[in-house]
């Protein structure tokens, strides 16, 4: 099976050899965080920089990054020049203490490049990822839980999500 397809949830072990593994992530890393949904307007280009977050509460929550990427899905234009992180946003996104950070697009990194540089540092911080999410543009910015549930997989870094928010 191929673990990175659809809505799925990197774990440390995605990047480090050394890194916890599906099966050694605790739930409160990925079940009822509280959410916190950025919009972000691709009219000002693909990054999304700290200047996003800076305004937010992200300490104990599952940051989604909404860019509306989620329109191409399914067409080729999906994985081709794409909305990411700038490796500046995620740097404070660690700083700040988020637990788990989403997007809306193919990779939460610029694939431009081979570096990762937004991986690399919110998994190397112990911060889950979640990529190609959908619906987003049908959140509150606030007042939710989110959970990403993988099944726990010895061995295996990252695996498809049943991705959800419960509104309170």
């Amino acid at each position: 099976m191929v673990t990175n397809t659809g809505t799925y949830l990197d774990c440390p072990f995605h990047r480090y050899a050394d890194g916890h593994d599906l099966s050694q992530i605790q739930p409160e890393q990925f079940a009822d965080l509280p959410g916190l949904v950025i919009h972000h307007d691709l009219s000002q280009g693909l990054a999304v920089d700290v200047d996003a977050f800076r305004q937010h509460e992200v300490r104990g929550r599952a940051v989604l990054v909404h860019t509306d990427w989620a329109k191409y899905w399914r067409t080729d234009q999906y994985f081709e020049d794409h909305p990411f992180l700038t490796a500046n946003a995620a740097a404070y996104l660690v700083e700040q203490g988020a637990t788990l950070v989403g997007i809306d697009s193919h990779n939460i990194d610029d694939t431009h490049g081979r570096t990762r540089p937004v991986h690399t540092t919110l998994l190397g911080a112990n911060i889950l990822i979640v990529e190609h999410l959908c619906n987003l543009h049908s959140m509150p910015d606030r007042g939710f839980t989110f959970s990403a549930i993988p099944p726990k997989v010895q061995g295996a870094g990252t695996f498809p999500v049943r991705a959800l928010a419960k509104l309170q």
